[in-house]
């Protein structure tokens, strides 16, 4: 992009895991004078690499990364915490005269980071009766609380998703409003171009099954151990993501080291298809295709979009 192209703005790539988000965001930043930005919510933590595939230093070439390795794994993953440290990168950023290239699949830290999103703070009491409550009765006895509360709340949120289920529980009784009134518009904080990686289903699938196969071949499970005497087990966001909850299962004894890589690549299938419906959802997102056979042109077709874009 020439340097009489006007303001800068901030540049999203988004889309299913194992789309080609990450080389993507890379090669952008790299031809827009830019920086990386990243809206993994398990990149966030340090240690957890391989199994999320954290780009090595080698694959981030010159370009510099923030917002990756920042927190333990034994700490609560928080939104308003990322919009918080997202947003002053950002301002950061584009003050100094850099593009901005937000690159994750997470996509409530990507709206978190770009639009007017506001989070009910906590309440450490009801945190903690909802909590227990939980434990003593189950997800599916809240779950139906929720629905009876707030339906859109209950058709938007798994039963099976306790904690989930309990923040929304708690966000009502704090706010006396519906949990679904907090959830977010797309009204945006910054000027934003939104791209999507786009990989039809079978192709990804077939990705997903192999990146699996190459984190196994790169140590998954020692990462997991060395991860484990760290604290990850008691980690109460970091021990359920995708990998690491089914080898921490397979190390306690709970199922074998090849159940645990089958069921990472269900868990991971079934995760691709949840991130694709969410991003679909947003109108402001142009898709592209990162399909195999348009890998070579889609680097050239996302910057050619953001200069129109810029340029419009």
């Amino acid at each position: 992009m020439s340097s009489s192209a006007p303001a800068l703005r901030v540049i999203t790539v988004v889309g299913p895991t194992a789309a080609g988000k990450s080389d993507l965001g890379v090669f952008l930043a790299r031809q827009l004078d830019g920086e990386v930005v990243n809206a993994d919510s398990m990149q966030l933590y340090r240690g957890m690499d391989i199994g999320t595939a954290k780009l090595t230093l080698p694959e981030r070439g010159s370009v510099p990364h923030h917002l990756l390795d920042i927190w333990d794994v034994t700490e609560t993953a928080s939104v308003a915490e990322y919009q918080r440290l997202a947003r002053a990168e950002i301002d950061r950023l584009l003050a100094a005269g850099r593009t901005p290239v937000l690159v994750g699949g997470s996509g409530l830290y990507v709206k978190g980071a770009i639009d007017a999103l506001e989070f009910p703070g906590t309440d450490p009491e009801v945190r903690a009766r909802l909590e227990e409550e939980l434990v003593e009765r189950g997800s599916g006895v809240l779950h139906a609380r929720l629905t009876a509360a707030d339906p859109e709340a209950g058709r938007a949120i798994l039963p099976s998703n306790g904690r989930r289920i309990v923040r929304a529980l708690e966000v009502i009784e704090i706010t006396g409003k519906p949990f679904t009134a907090n959830l977010p518009g797309d009204d945006a904080v910054y000027d934003t171009v939104q791209i999507g990686v786009d990989v039809a289903r079978p192709e990804l699938d077939e990705r997903i099954a192999r990146r699996v196969d190459r984190m196994w071949e790169a140590g998954l499970v020692d990462e997991v151990r060395a991860l484990e005497a760290r604290g990850l087990r008691e980690g109460r966001t970091a021990a359920r993501a995708l990998g690491y909850q089914q080898v921490l299962a397979a190390l306690a004894g709970e199922c074998t080291e090849d159940e645990a890589r089958a069921e990472t690549v269900r868990a991971t299938k079934r995760f691709a298809r949840r991130q694709d419906s969410w991003f679909r959802r947003d109108p402001r997102v142009r898709w592209l295709s990162g399909a195999a056979r348009d890998r070579g042109e889609l680097p050239h077709l996302a910057l050619a979009l953001i200069e129109r874009a810029v340029t419009a």
